[in-house]
């Protein structure tokens, strides 16, 4: 009598490897869904880590900013905050003052701890513009920090009257040179990828 084959057919192989084989595929199309999940999310929380330490940079200049001018070319101006559009080449609004706090253990650095800074928009990125001295030699050019990227505008508004309701955007000036502080200032950036950011500061004096 014969004994009936233990084995798979040719068929039957057939058939398991063509099941294995598309469990691999949907196996590796899930893996590559989750990677590419996680590059994404991975870059938009970099980018939103960028943006944050941006917005805590303007924070810091901006609630430390004090009445104090910057001479212009070695001569002497009232003006200790300027903002407008177009300052400082800016293809946005530009903003321009002094700023206190910046650190200076013991004074051991030769510079003060005040700092000139200047805010602009070119080609899409939002930069800081710095230097070592509050009045620097003719001729000197600014260091250049870029603060964000892919940004489509820049925009600022000014309070300058503590009458008004500051609720009412009608109260808001678009530009600002004066030789005192603004009461408060609106700084508003439109990102491509987080759309419009807007953030007021109370500046802490006027004096």
């Amino acid at each position: 009598m014969k004994r009936p084959s233990l084995g798979f057919t040719l068929i039957e192989i057939l058939i398991a490897v063509a099941i294995f084989t598309l469990i691999g595929m949907a196996s590796t199309g899930v893996m590559t869904a989750v990677i590419d999940s996680d590059k994404l999310s991975e870059q938009r929380f970099d980018k939103l880590q960028t943006l944050q330490r941006a917005m805590l940079i303007i924070e810091r200049d901006l609630l430390q900013a004090v009445p104090r001018a910057i001479r212009i070319e070695g001569q002497q101006n009232q003006i200790v905050m300027n903002g407008q559009k177009n300052l400082f080449e800016s293809e946005a609004y530009g903003l321009g003052f002094v700023r206190a706090g910046w650190q200076n253990p013991q004074l051991m650095l030769h510079r003060s701890t005040l700092q000139g800074v200047a805010y602009r928009m070119q080609e899409g990125r939002l930069e800081r513009l710095y230097g070592n001295y509050v009045d620097n030699v003719i001729g000197f050019e600014p260091k250049v920090r870029v603060l964000l990227t892919e940004i489509n505008d820049f925009q600022l508004a000014f309070l300058t009257d503590s009458g008004e309701d500051p609720a009412d955007s009608e109260n808001w000036e678009e530009s600002y040179s004066g030789n005192i502080l603004p009461i408060a200032i609106t700084v508003t950036i439109d990102s491509k990828d987080f759309g419009l950011i807007q953030r007021k500061f109370i500046l802490g004096s006027q004096d």
